[in-house]
């Protein structure tokens, strides 16, 4: 785990990648508290202190694991978002995503997010991949955000 608490927050609007990816990330020994946002507009809600997420306390170390291909509001516009806002910006963004394309990849980086993962789509492959981000996030240094302050209003 790393050097302080840091709370996952998994935006992904397919059920089934969800649980697949926080059991693996579990089984592969992180023990993190997880937050899920079923698309793009409640993880916008939740880093804003907006509609069911109003009034919440902002954790004091976050990590989004996005992916692009959301209701609502998509991927992009979520890092474009939180990128956008100085208070914000400095949270680390793992896309993670079916999307492999190239233009994608690099429209992800120049927006600012910290690292690109391409969801296998073989099965096996799948849990794989989530089970080497897992030994990844467990060494991984997050920024503290000041959590002491509610969640950031727009």
């Amino acid at each position: 785990m790393t050097a302080h608490p840091v709370t996952i927050v998994l935006a992904e609007d397919d059920d089934g990648h969800a649980a697949l990816i926080q059991r693996n990330l579990e089984r592969a020994g992180l023990a993190n508290g997880f937050i899920r946002c079923k698309d793009g507009q409640e993880a916008l809600d939740y880093f804003r202190g907006e509609g069911a997420h109003a009034g919440r306390v902002l954790d004091p170390s976050v990590l989004l694991l996005l992916d692009i291909n959301m209701p609502r509001v998509d991927g992009v516009e979520v890092l474009r978002a939180l990128k956008a806002d100085p208070r914000m910006s400095m949270i680390p963004v793992i896309m993670l995503t079916t999307t492999d394309d190239p233009r994608e990849v690099q429209r992800c980086y120049q927006l600012g997010c910290s690292v690109y993962i391409t969801k296998p789509v073989e099965y096996q492959a799948f849990i794989d991949a989530v089970k080497r981000l897992g030994l990844f996030l467990q060494v991984v240094q997050v920024p503290r955000n000041g959590g002491s302050s509610p969640a950031l209003p727009m």
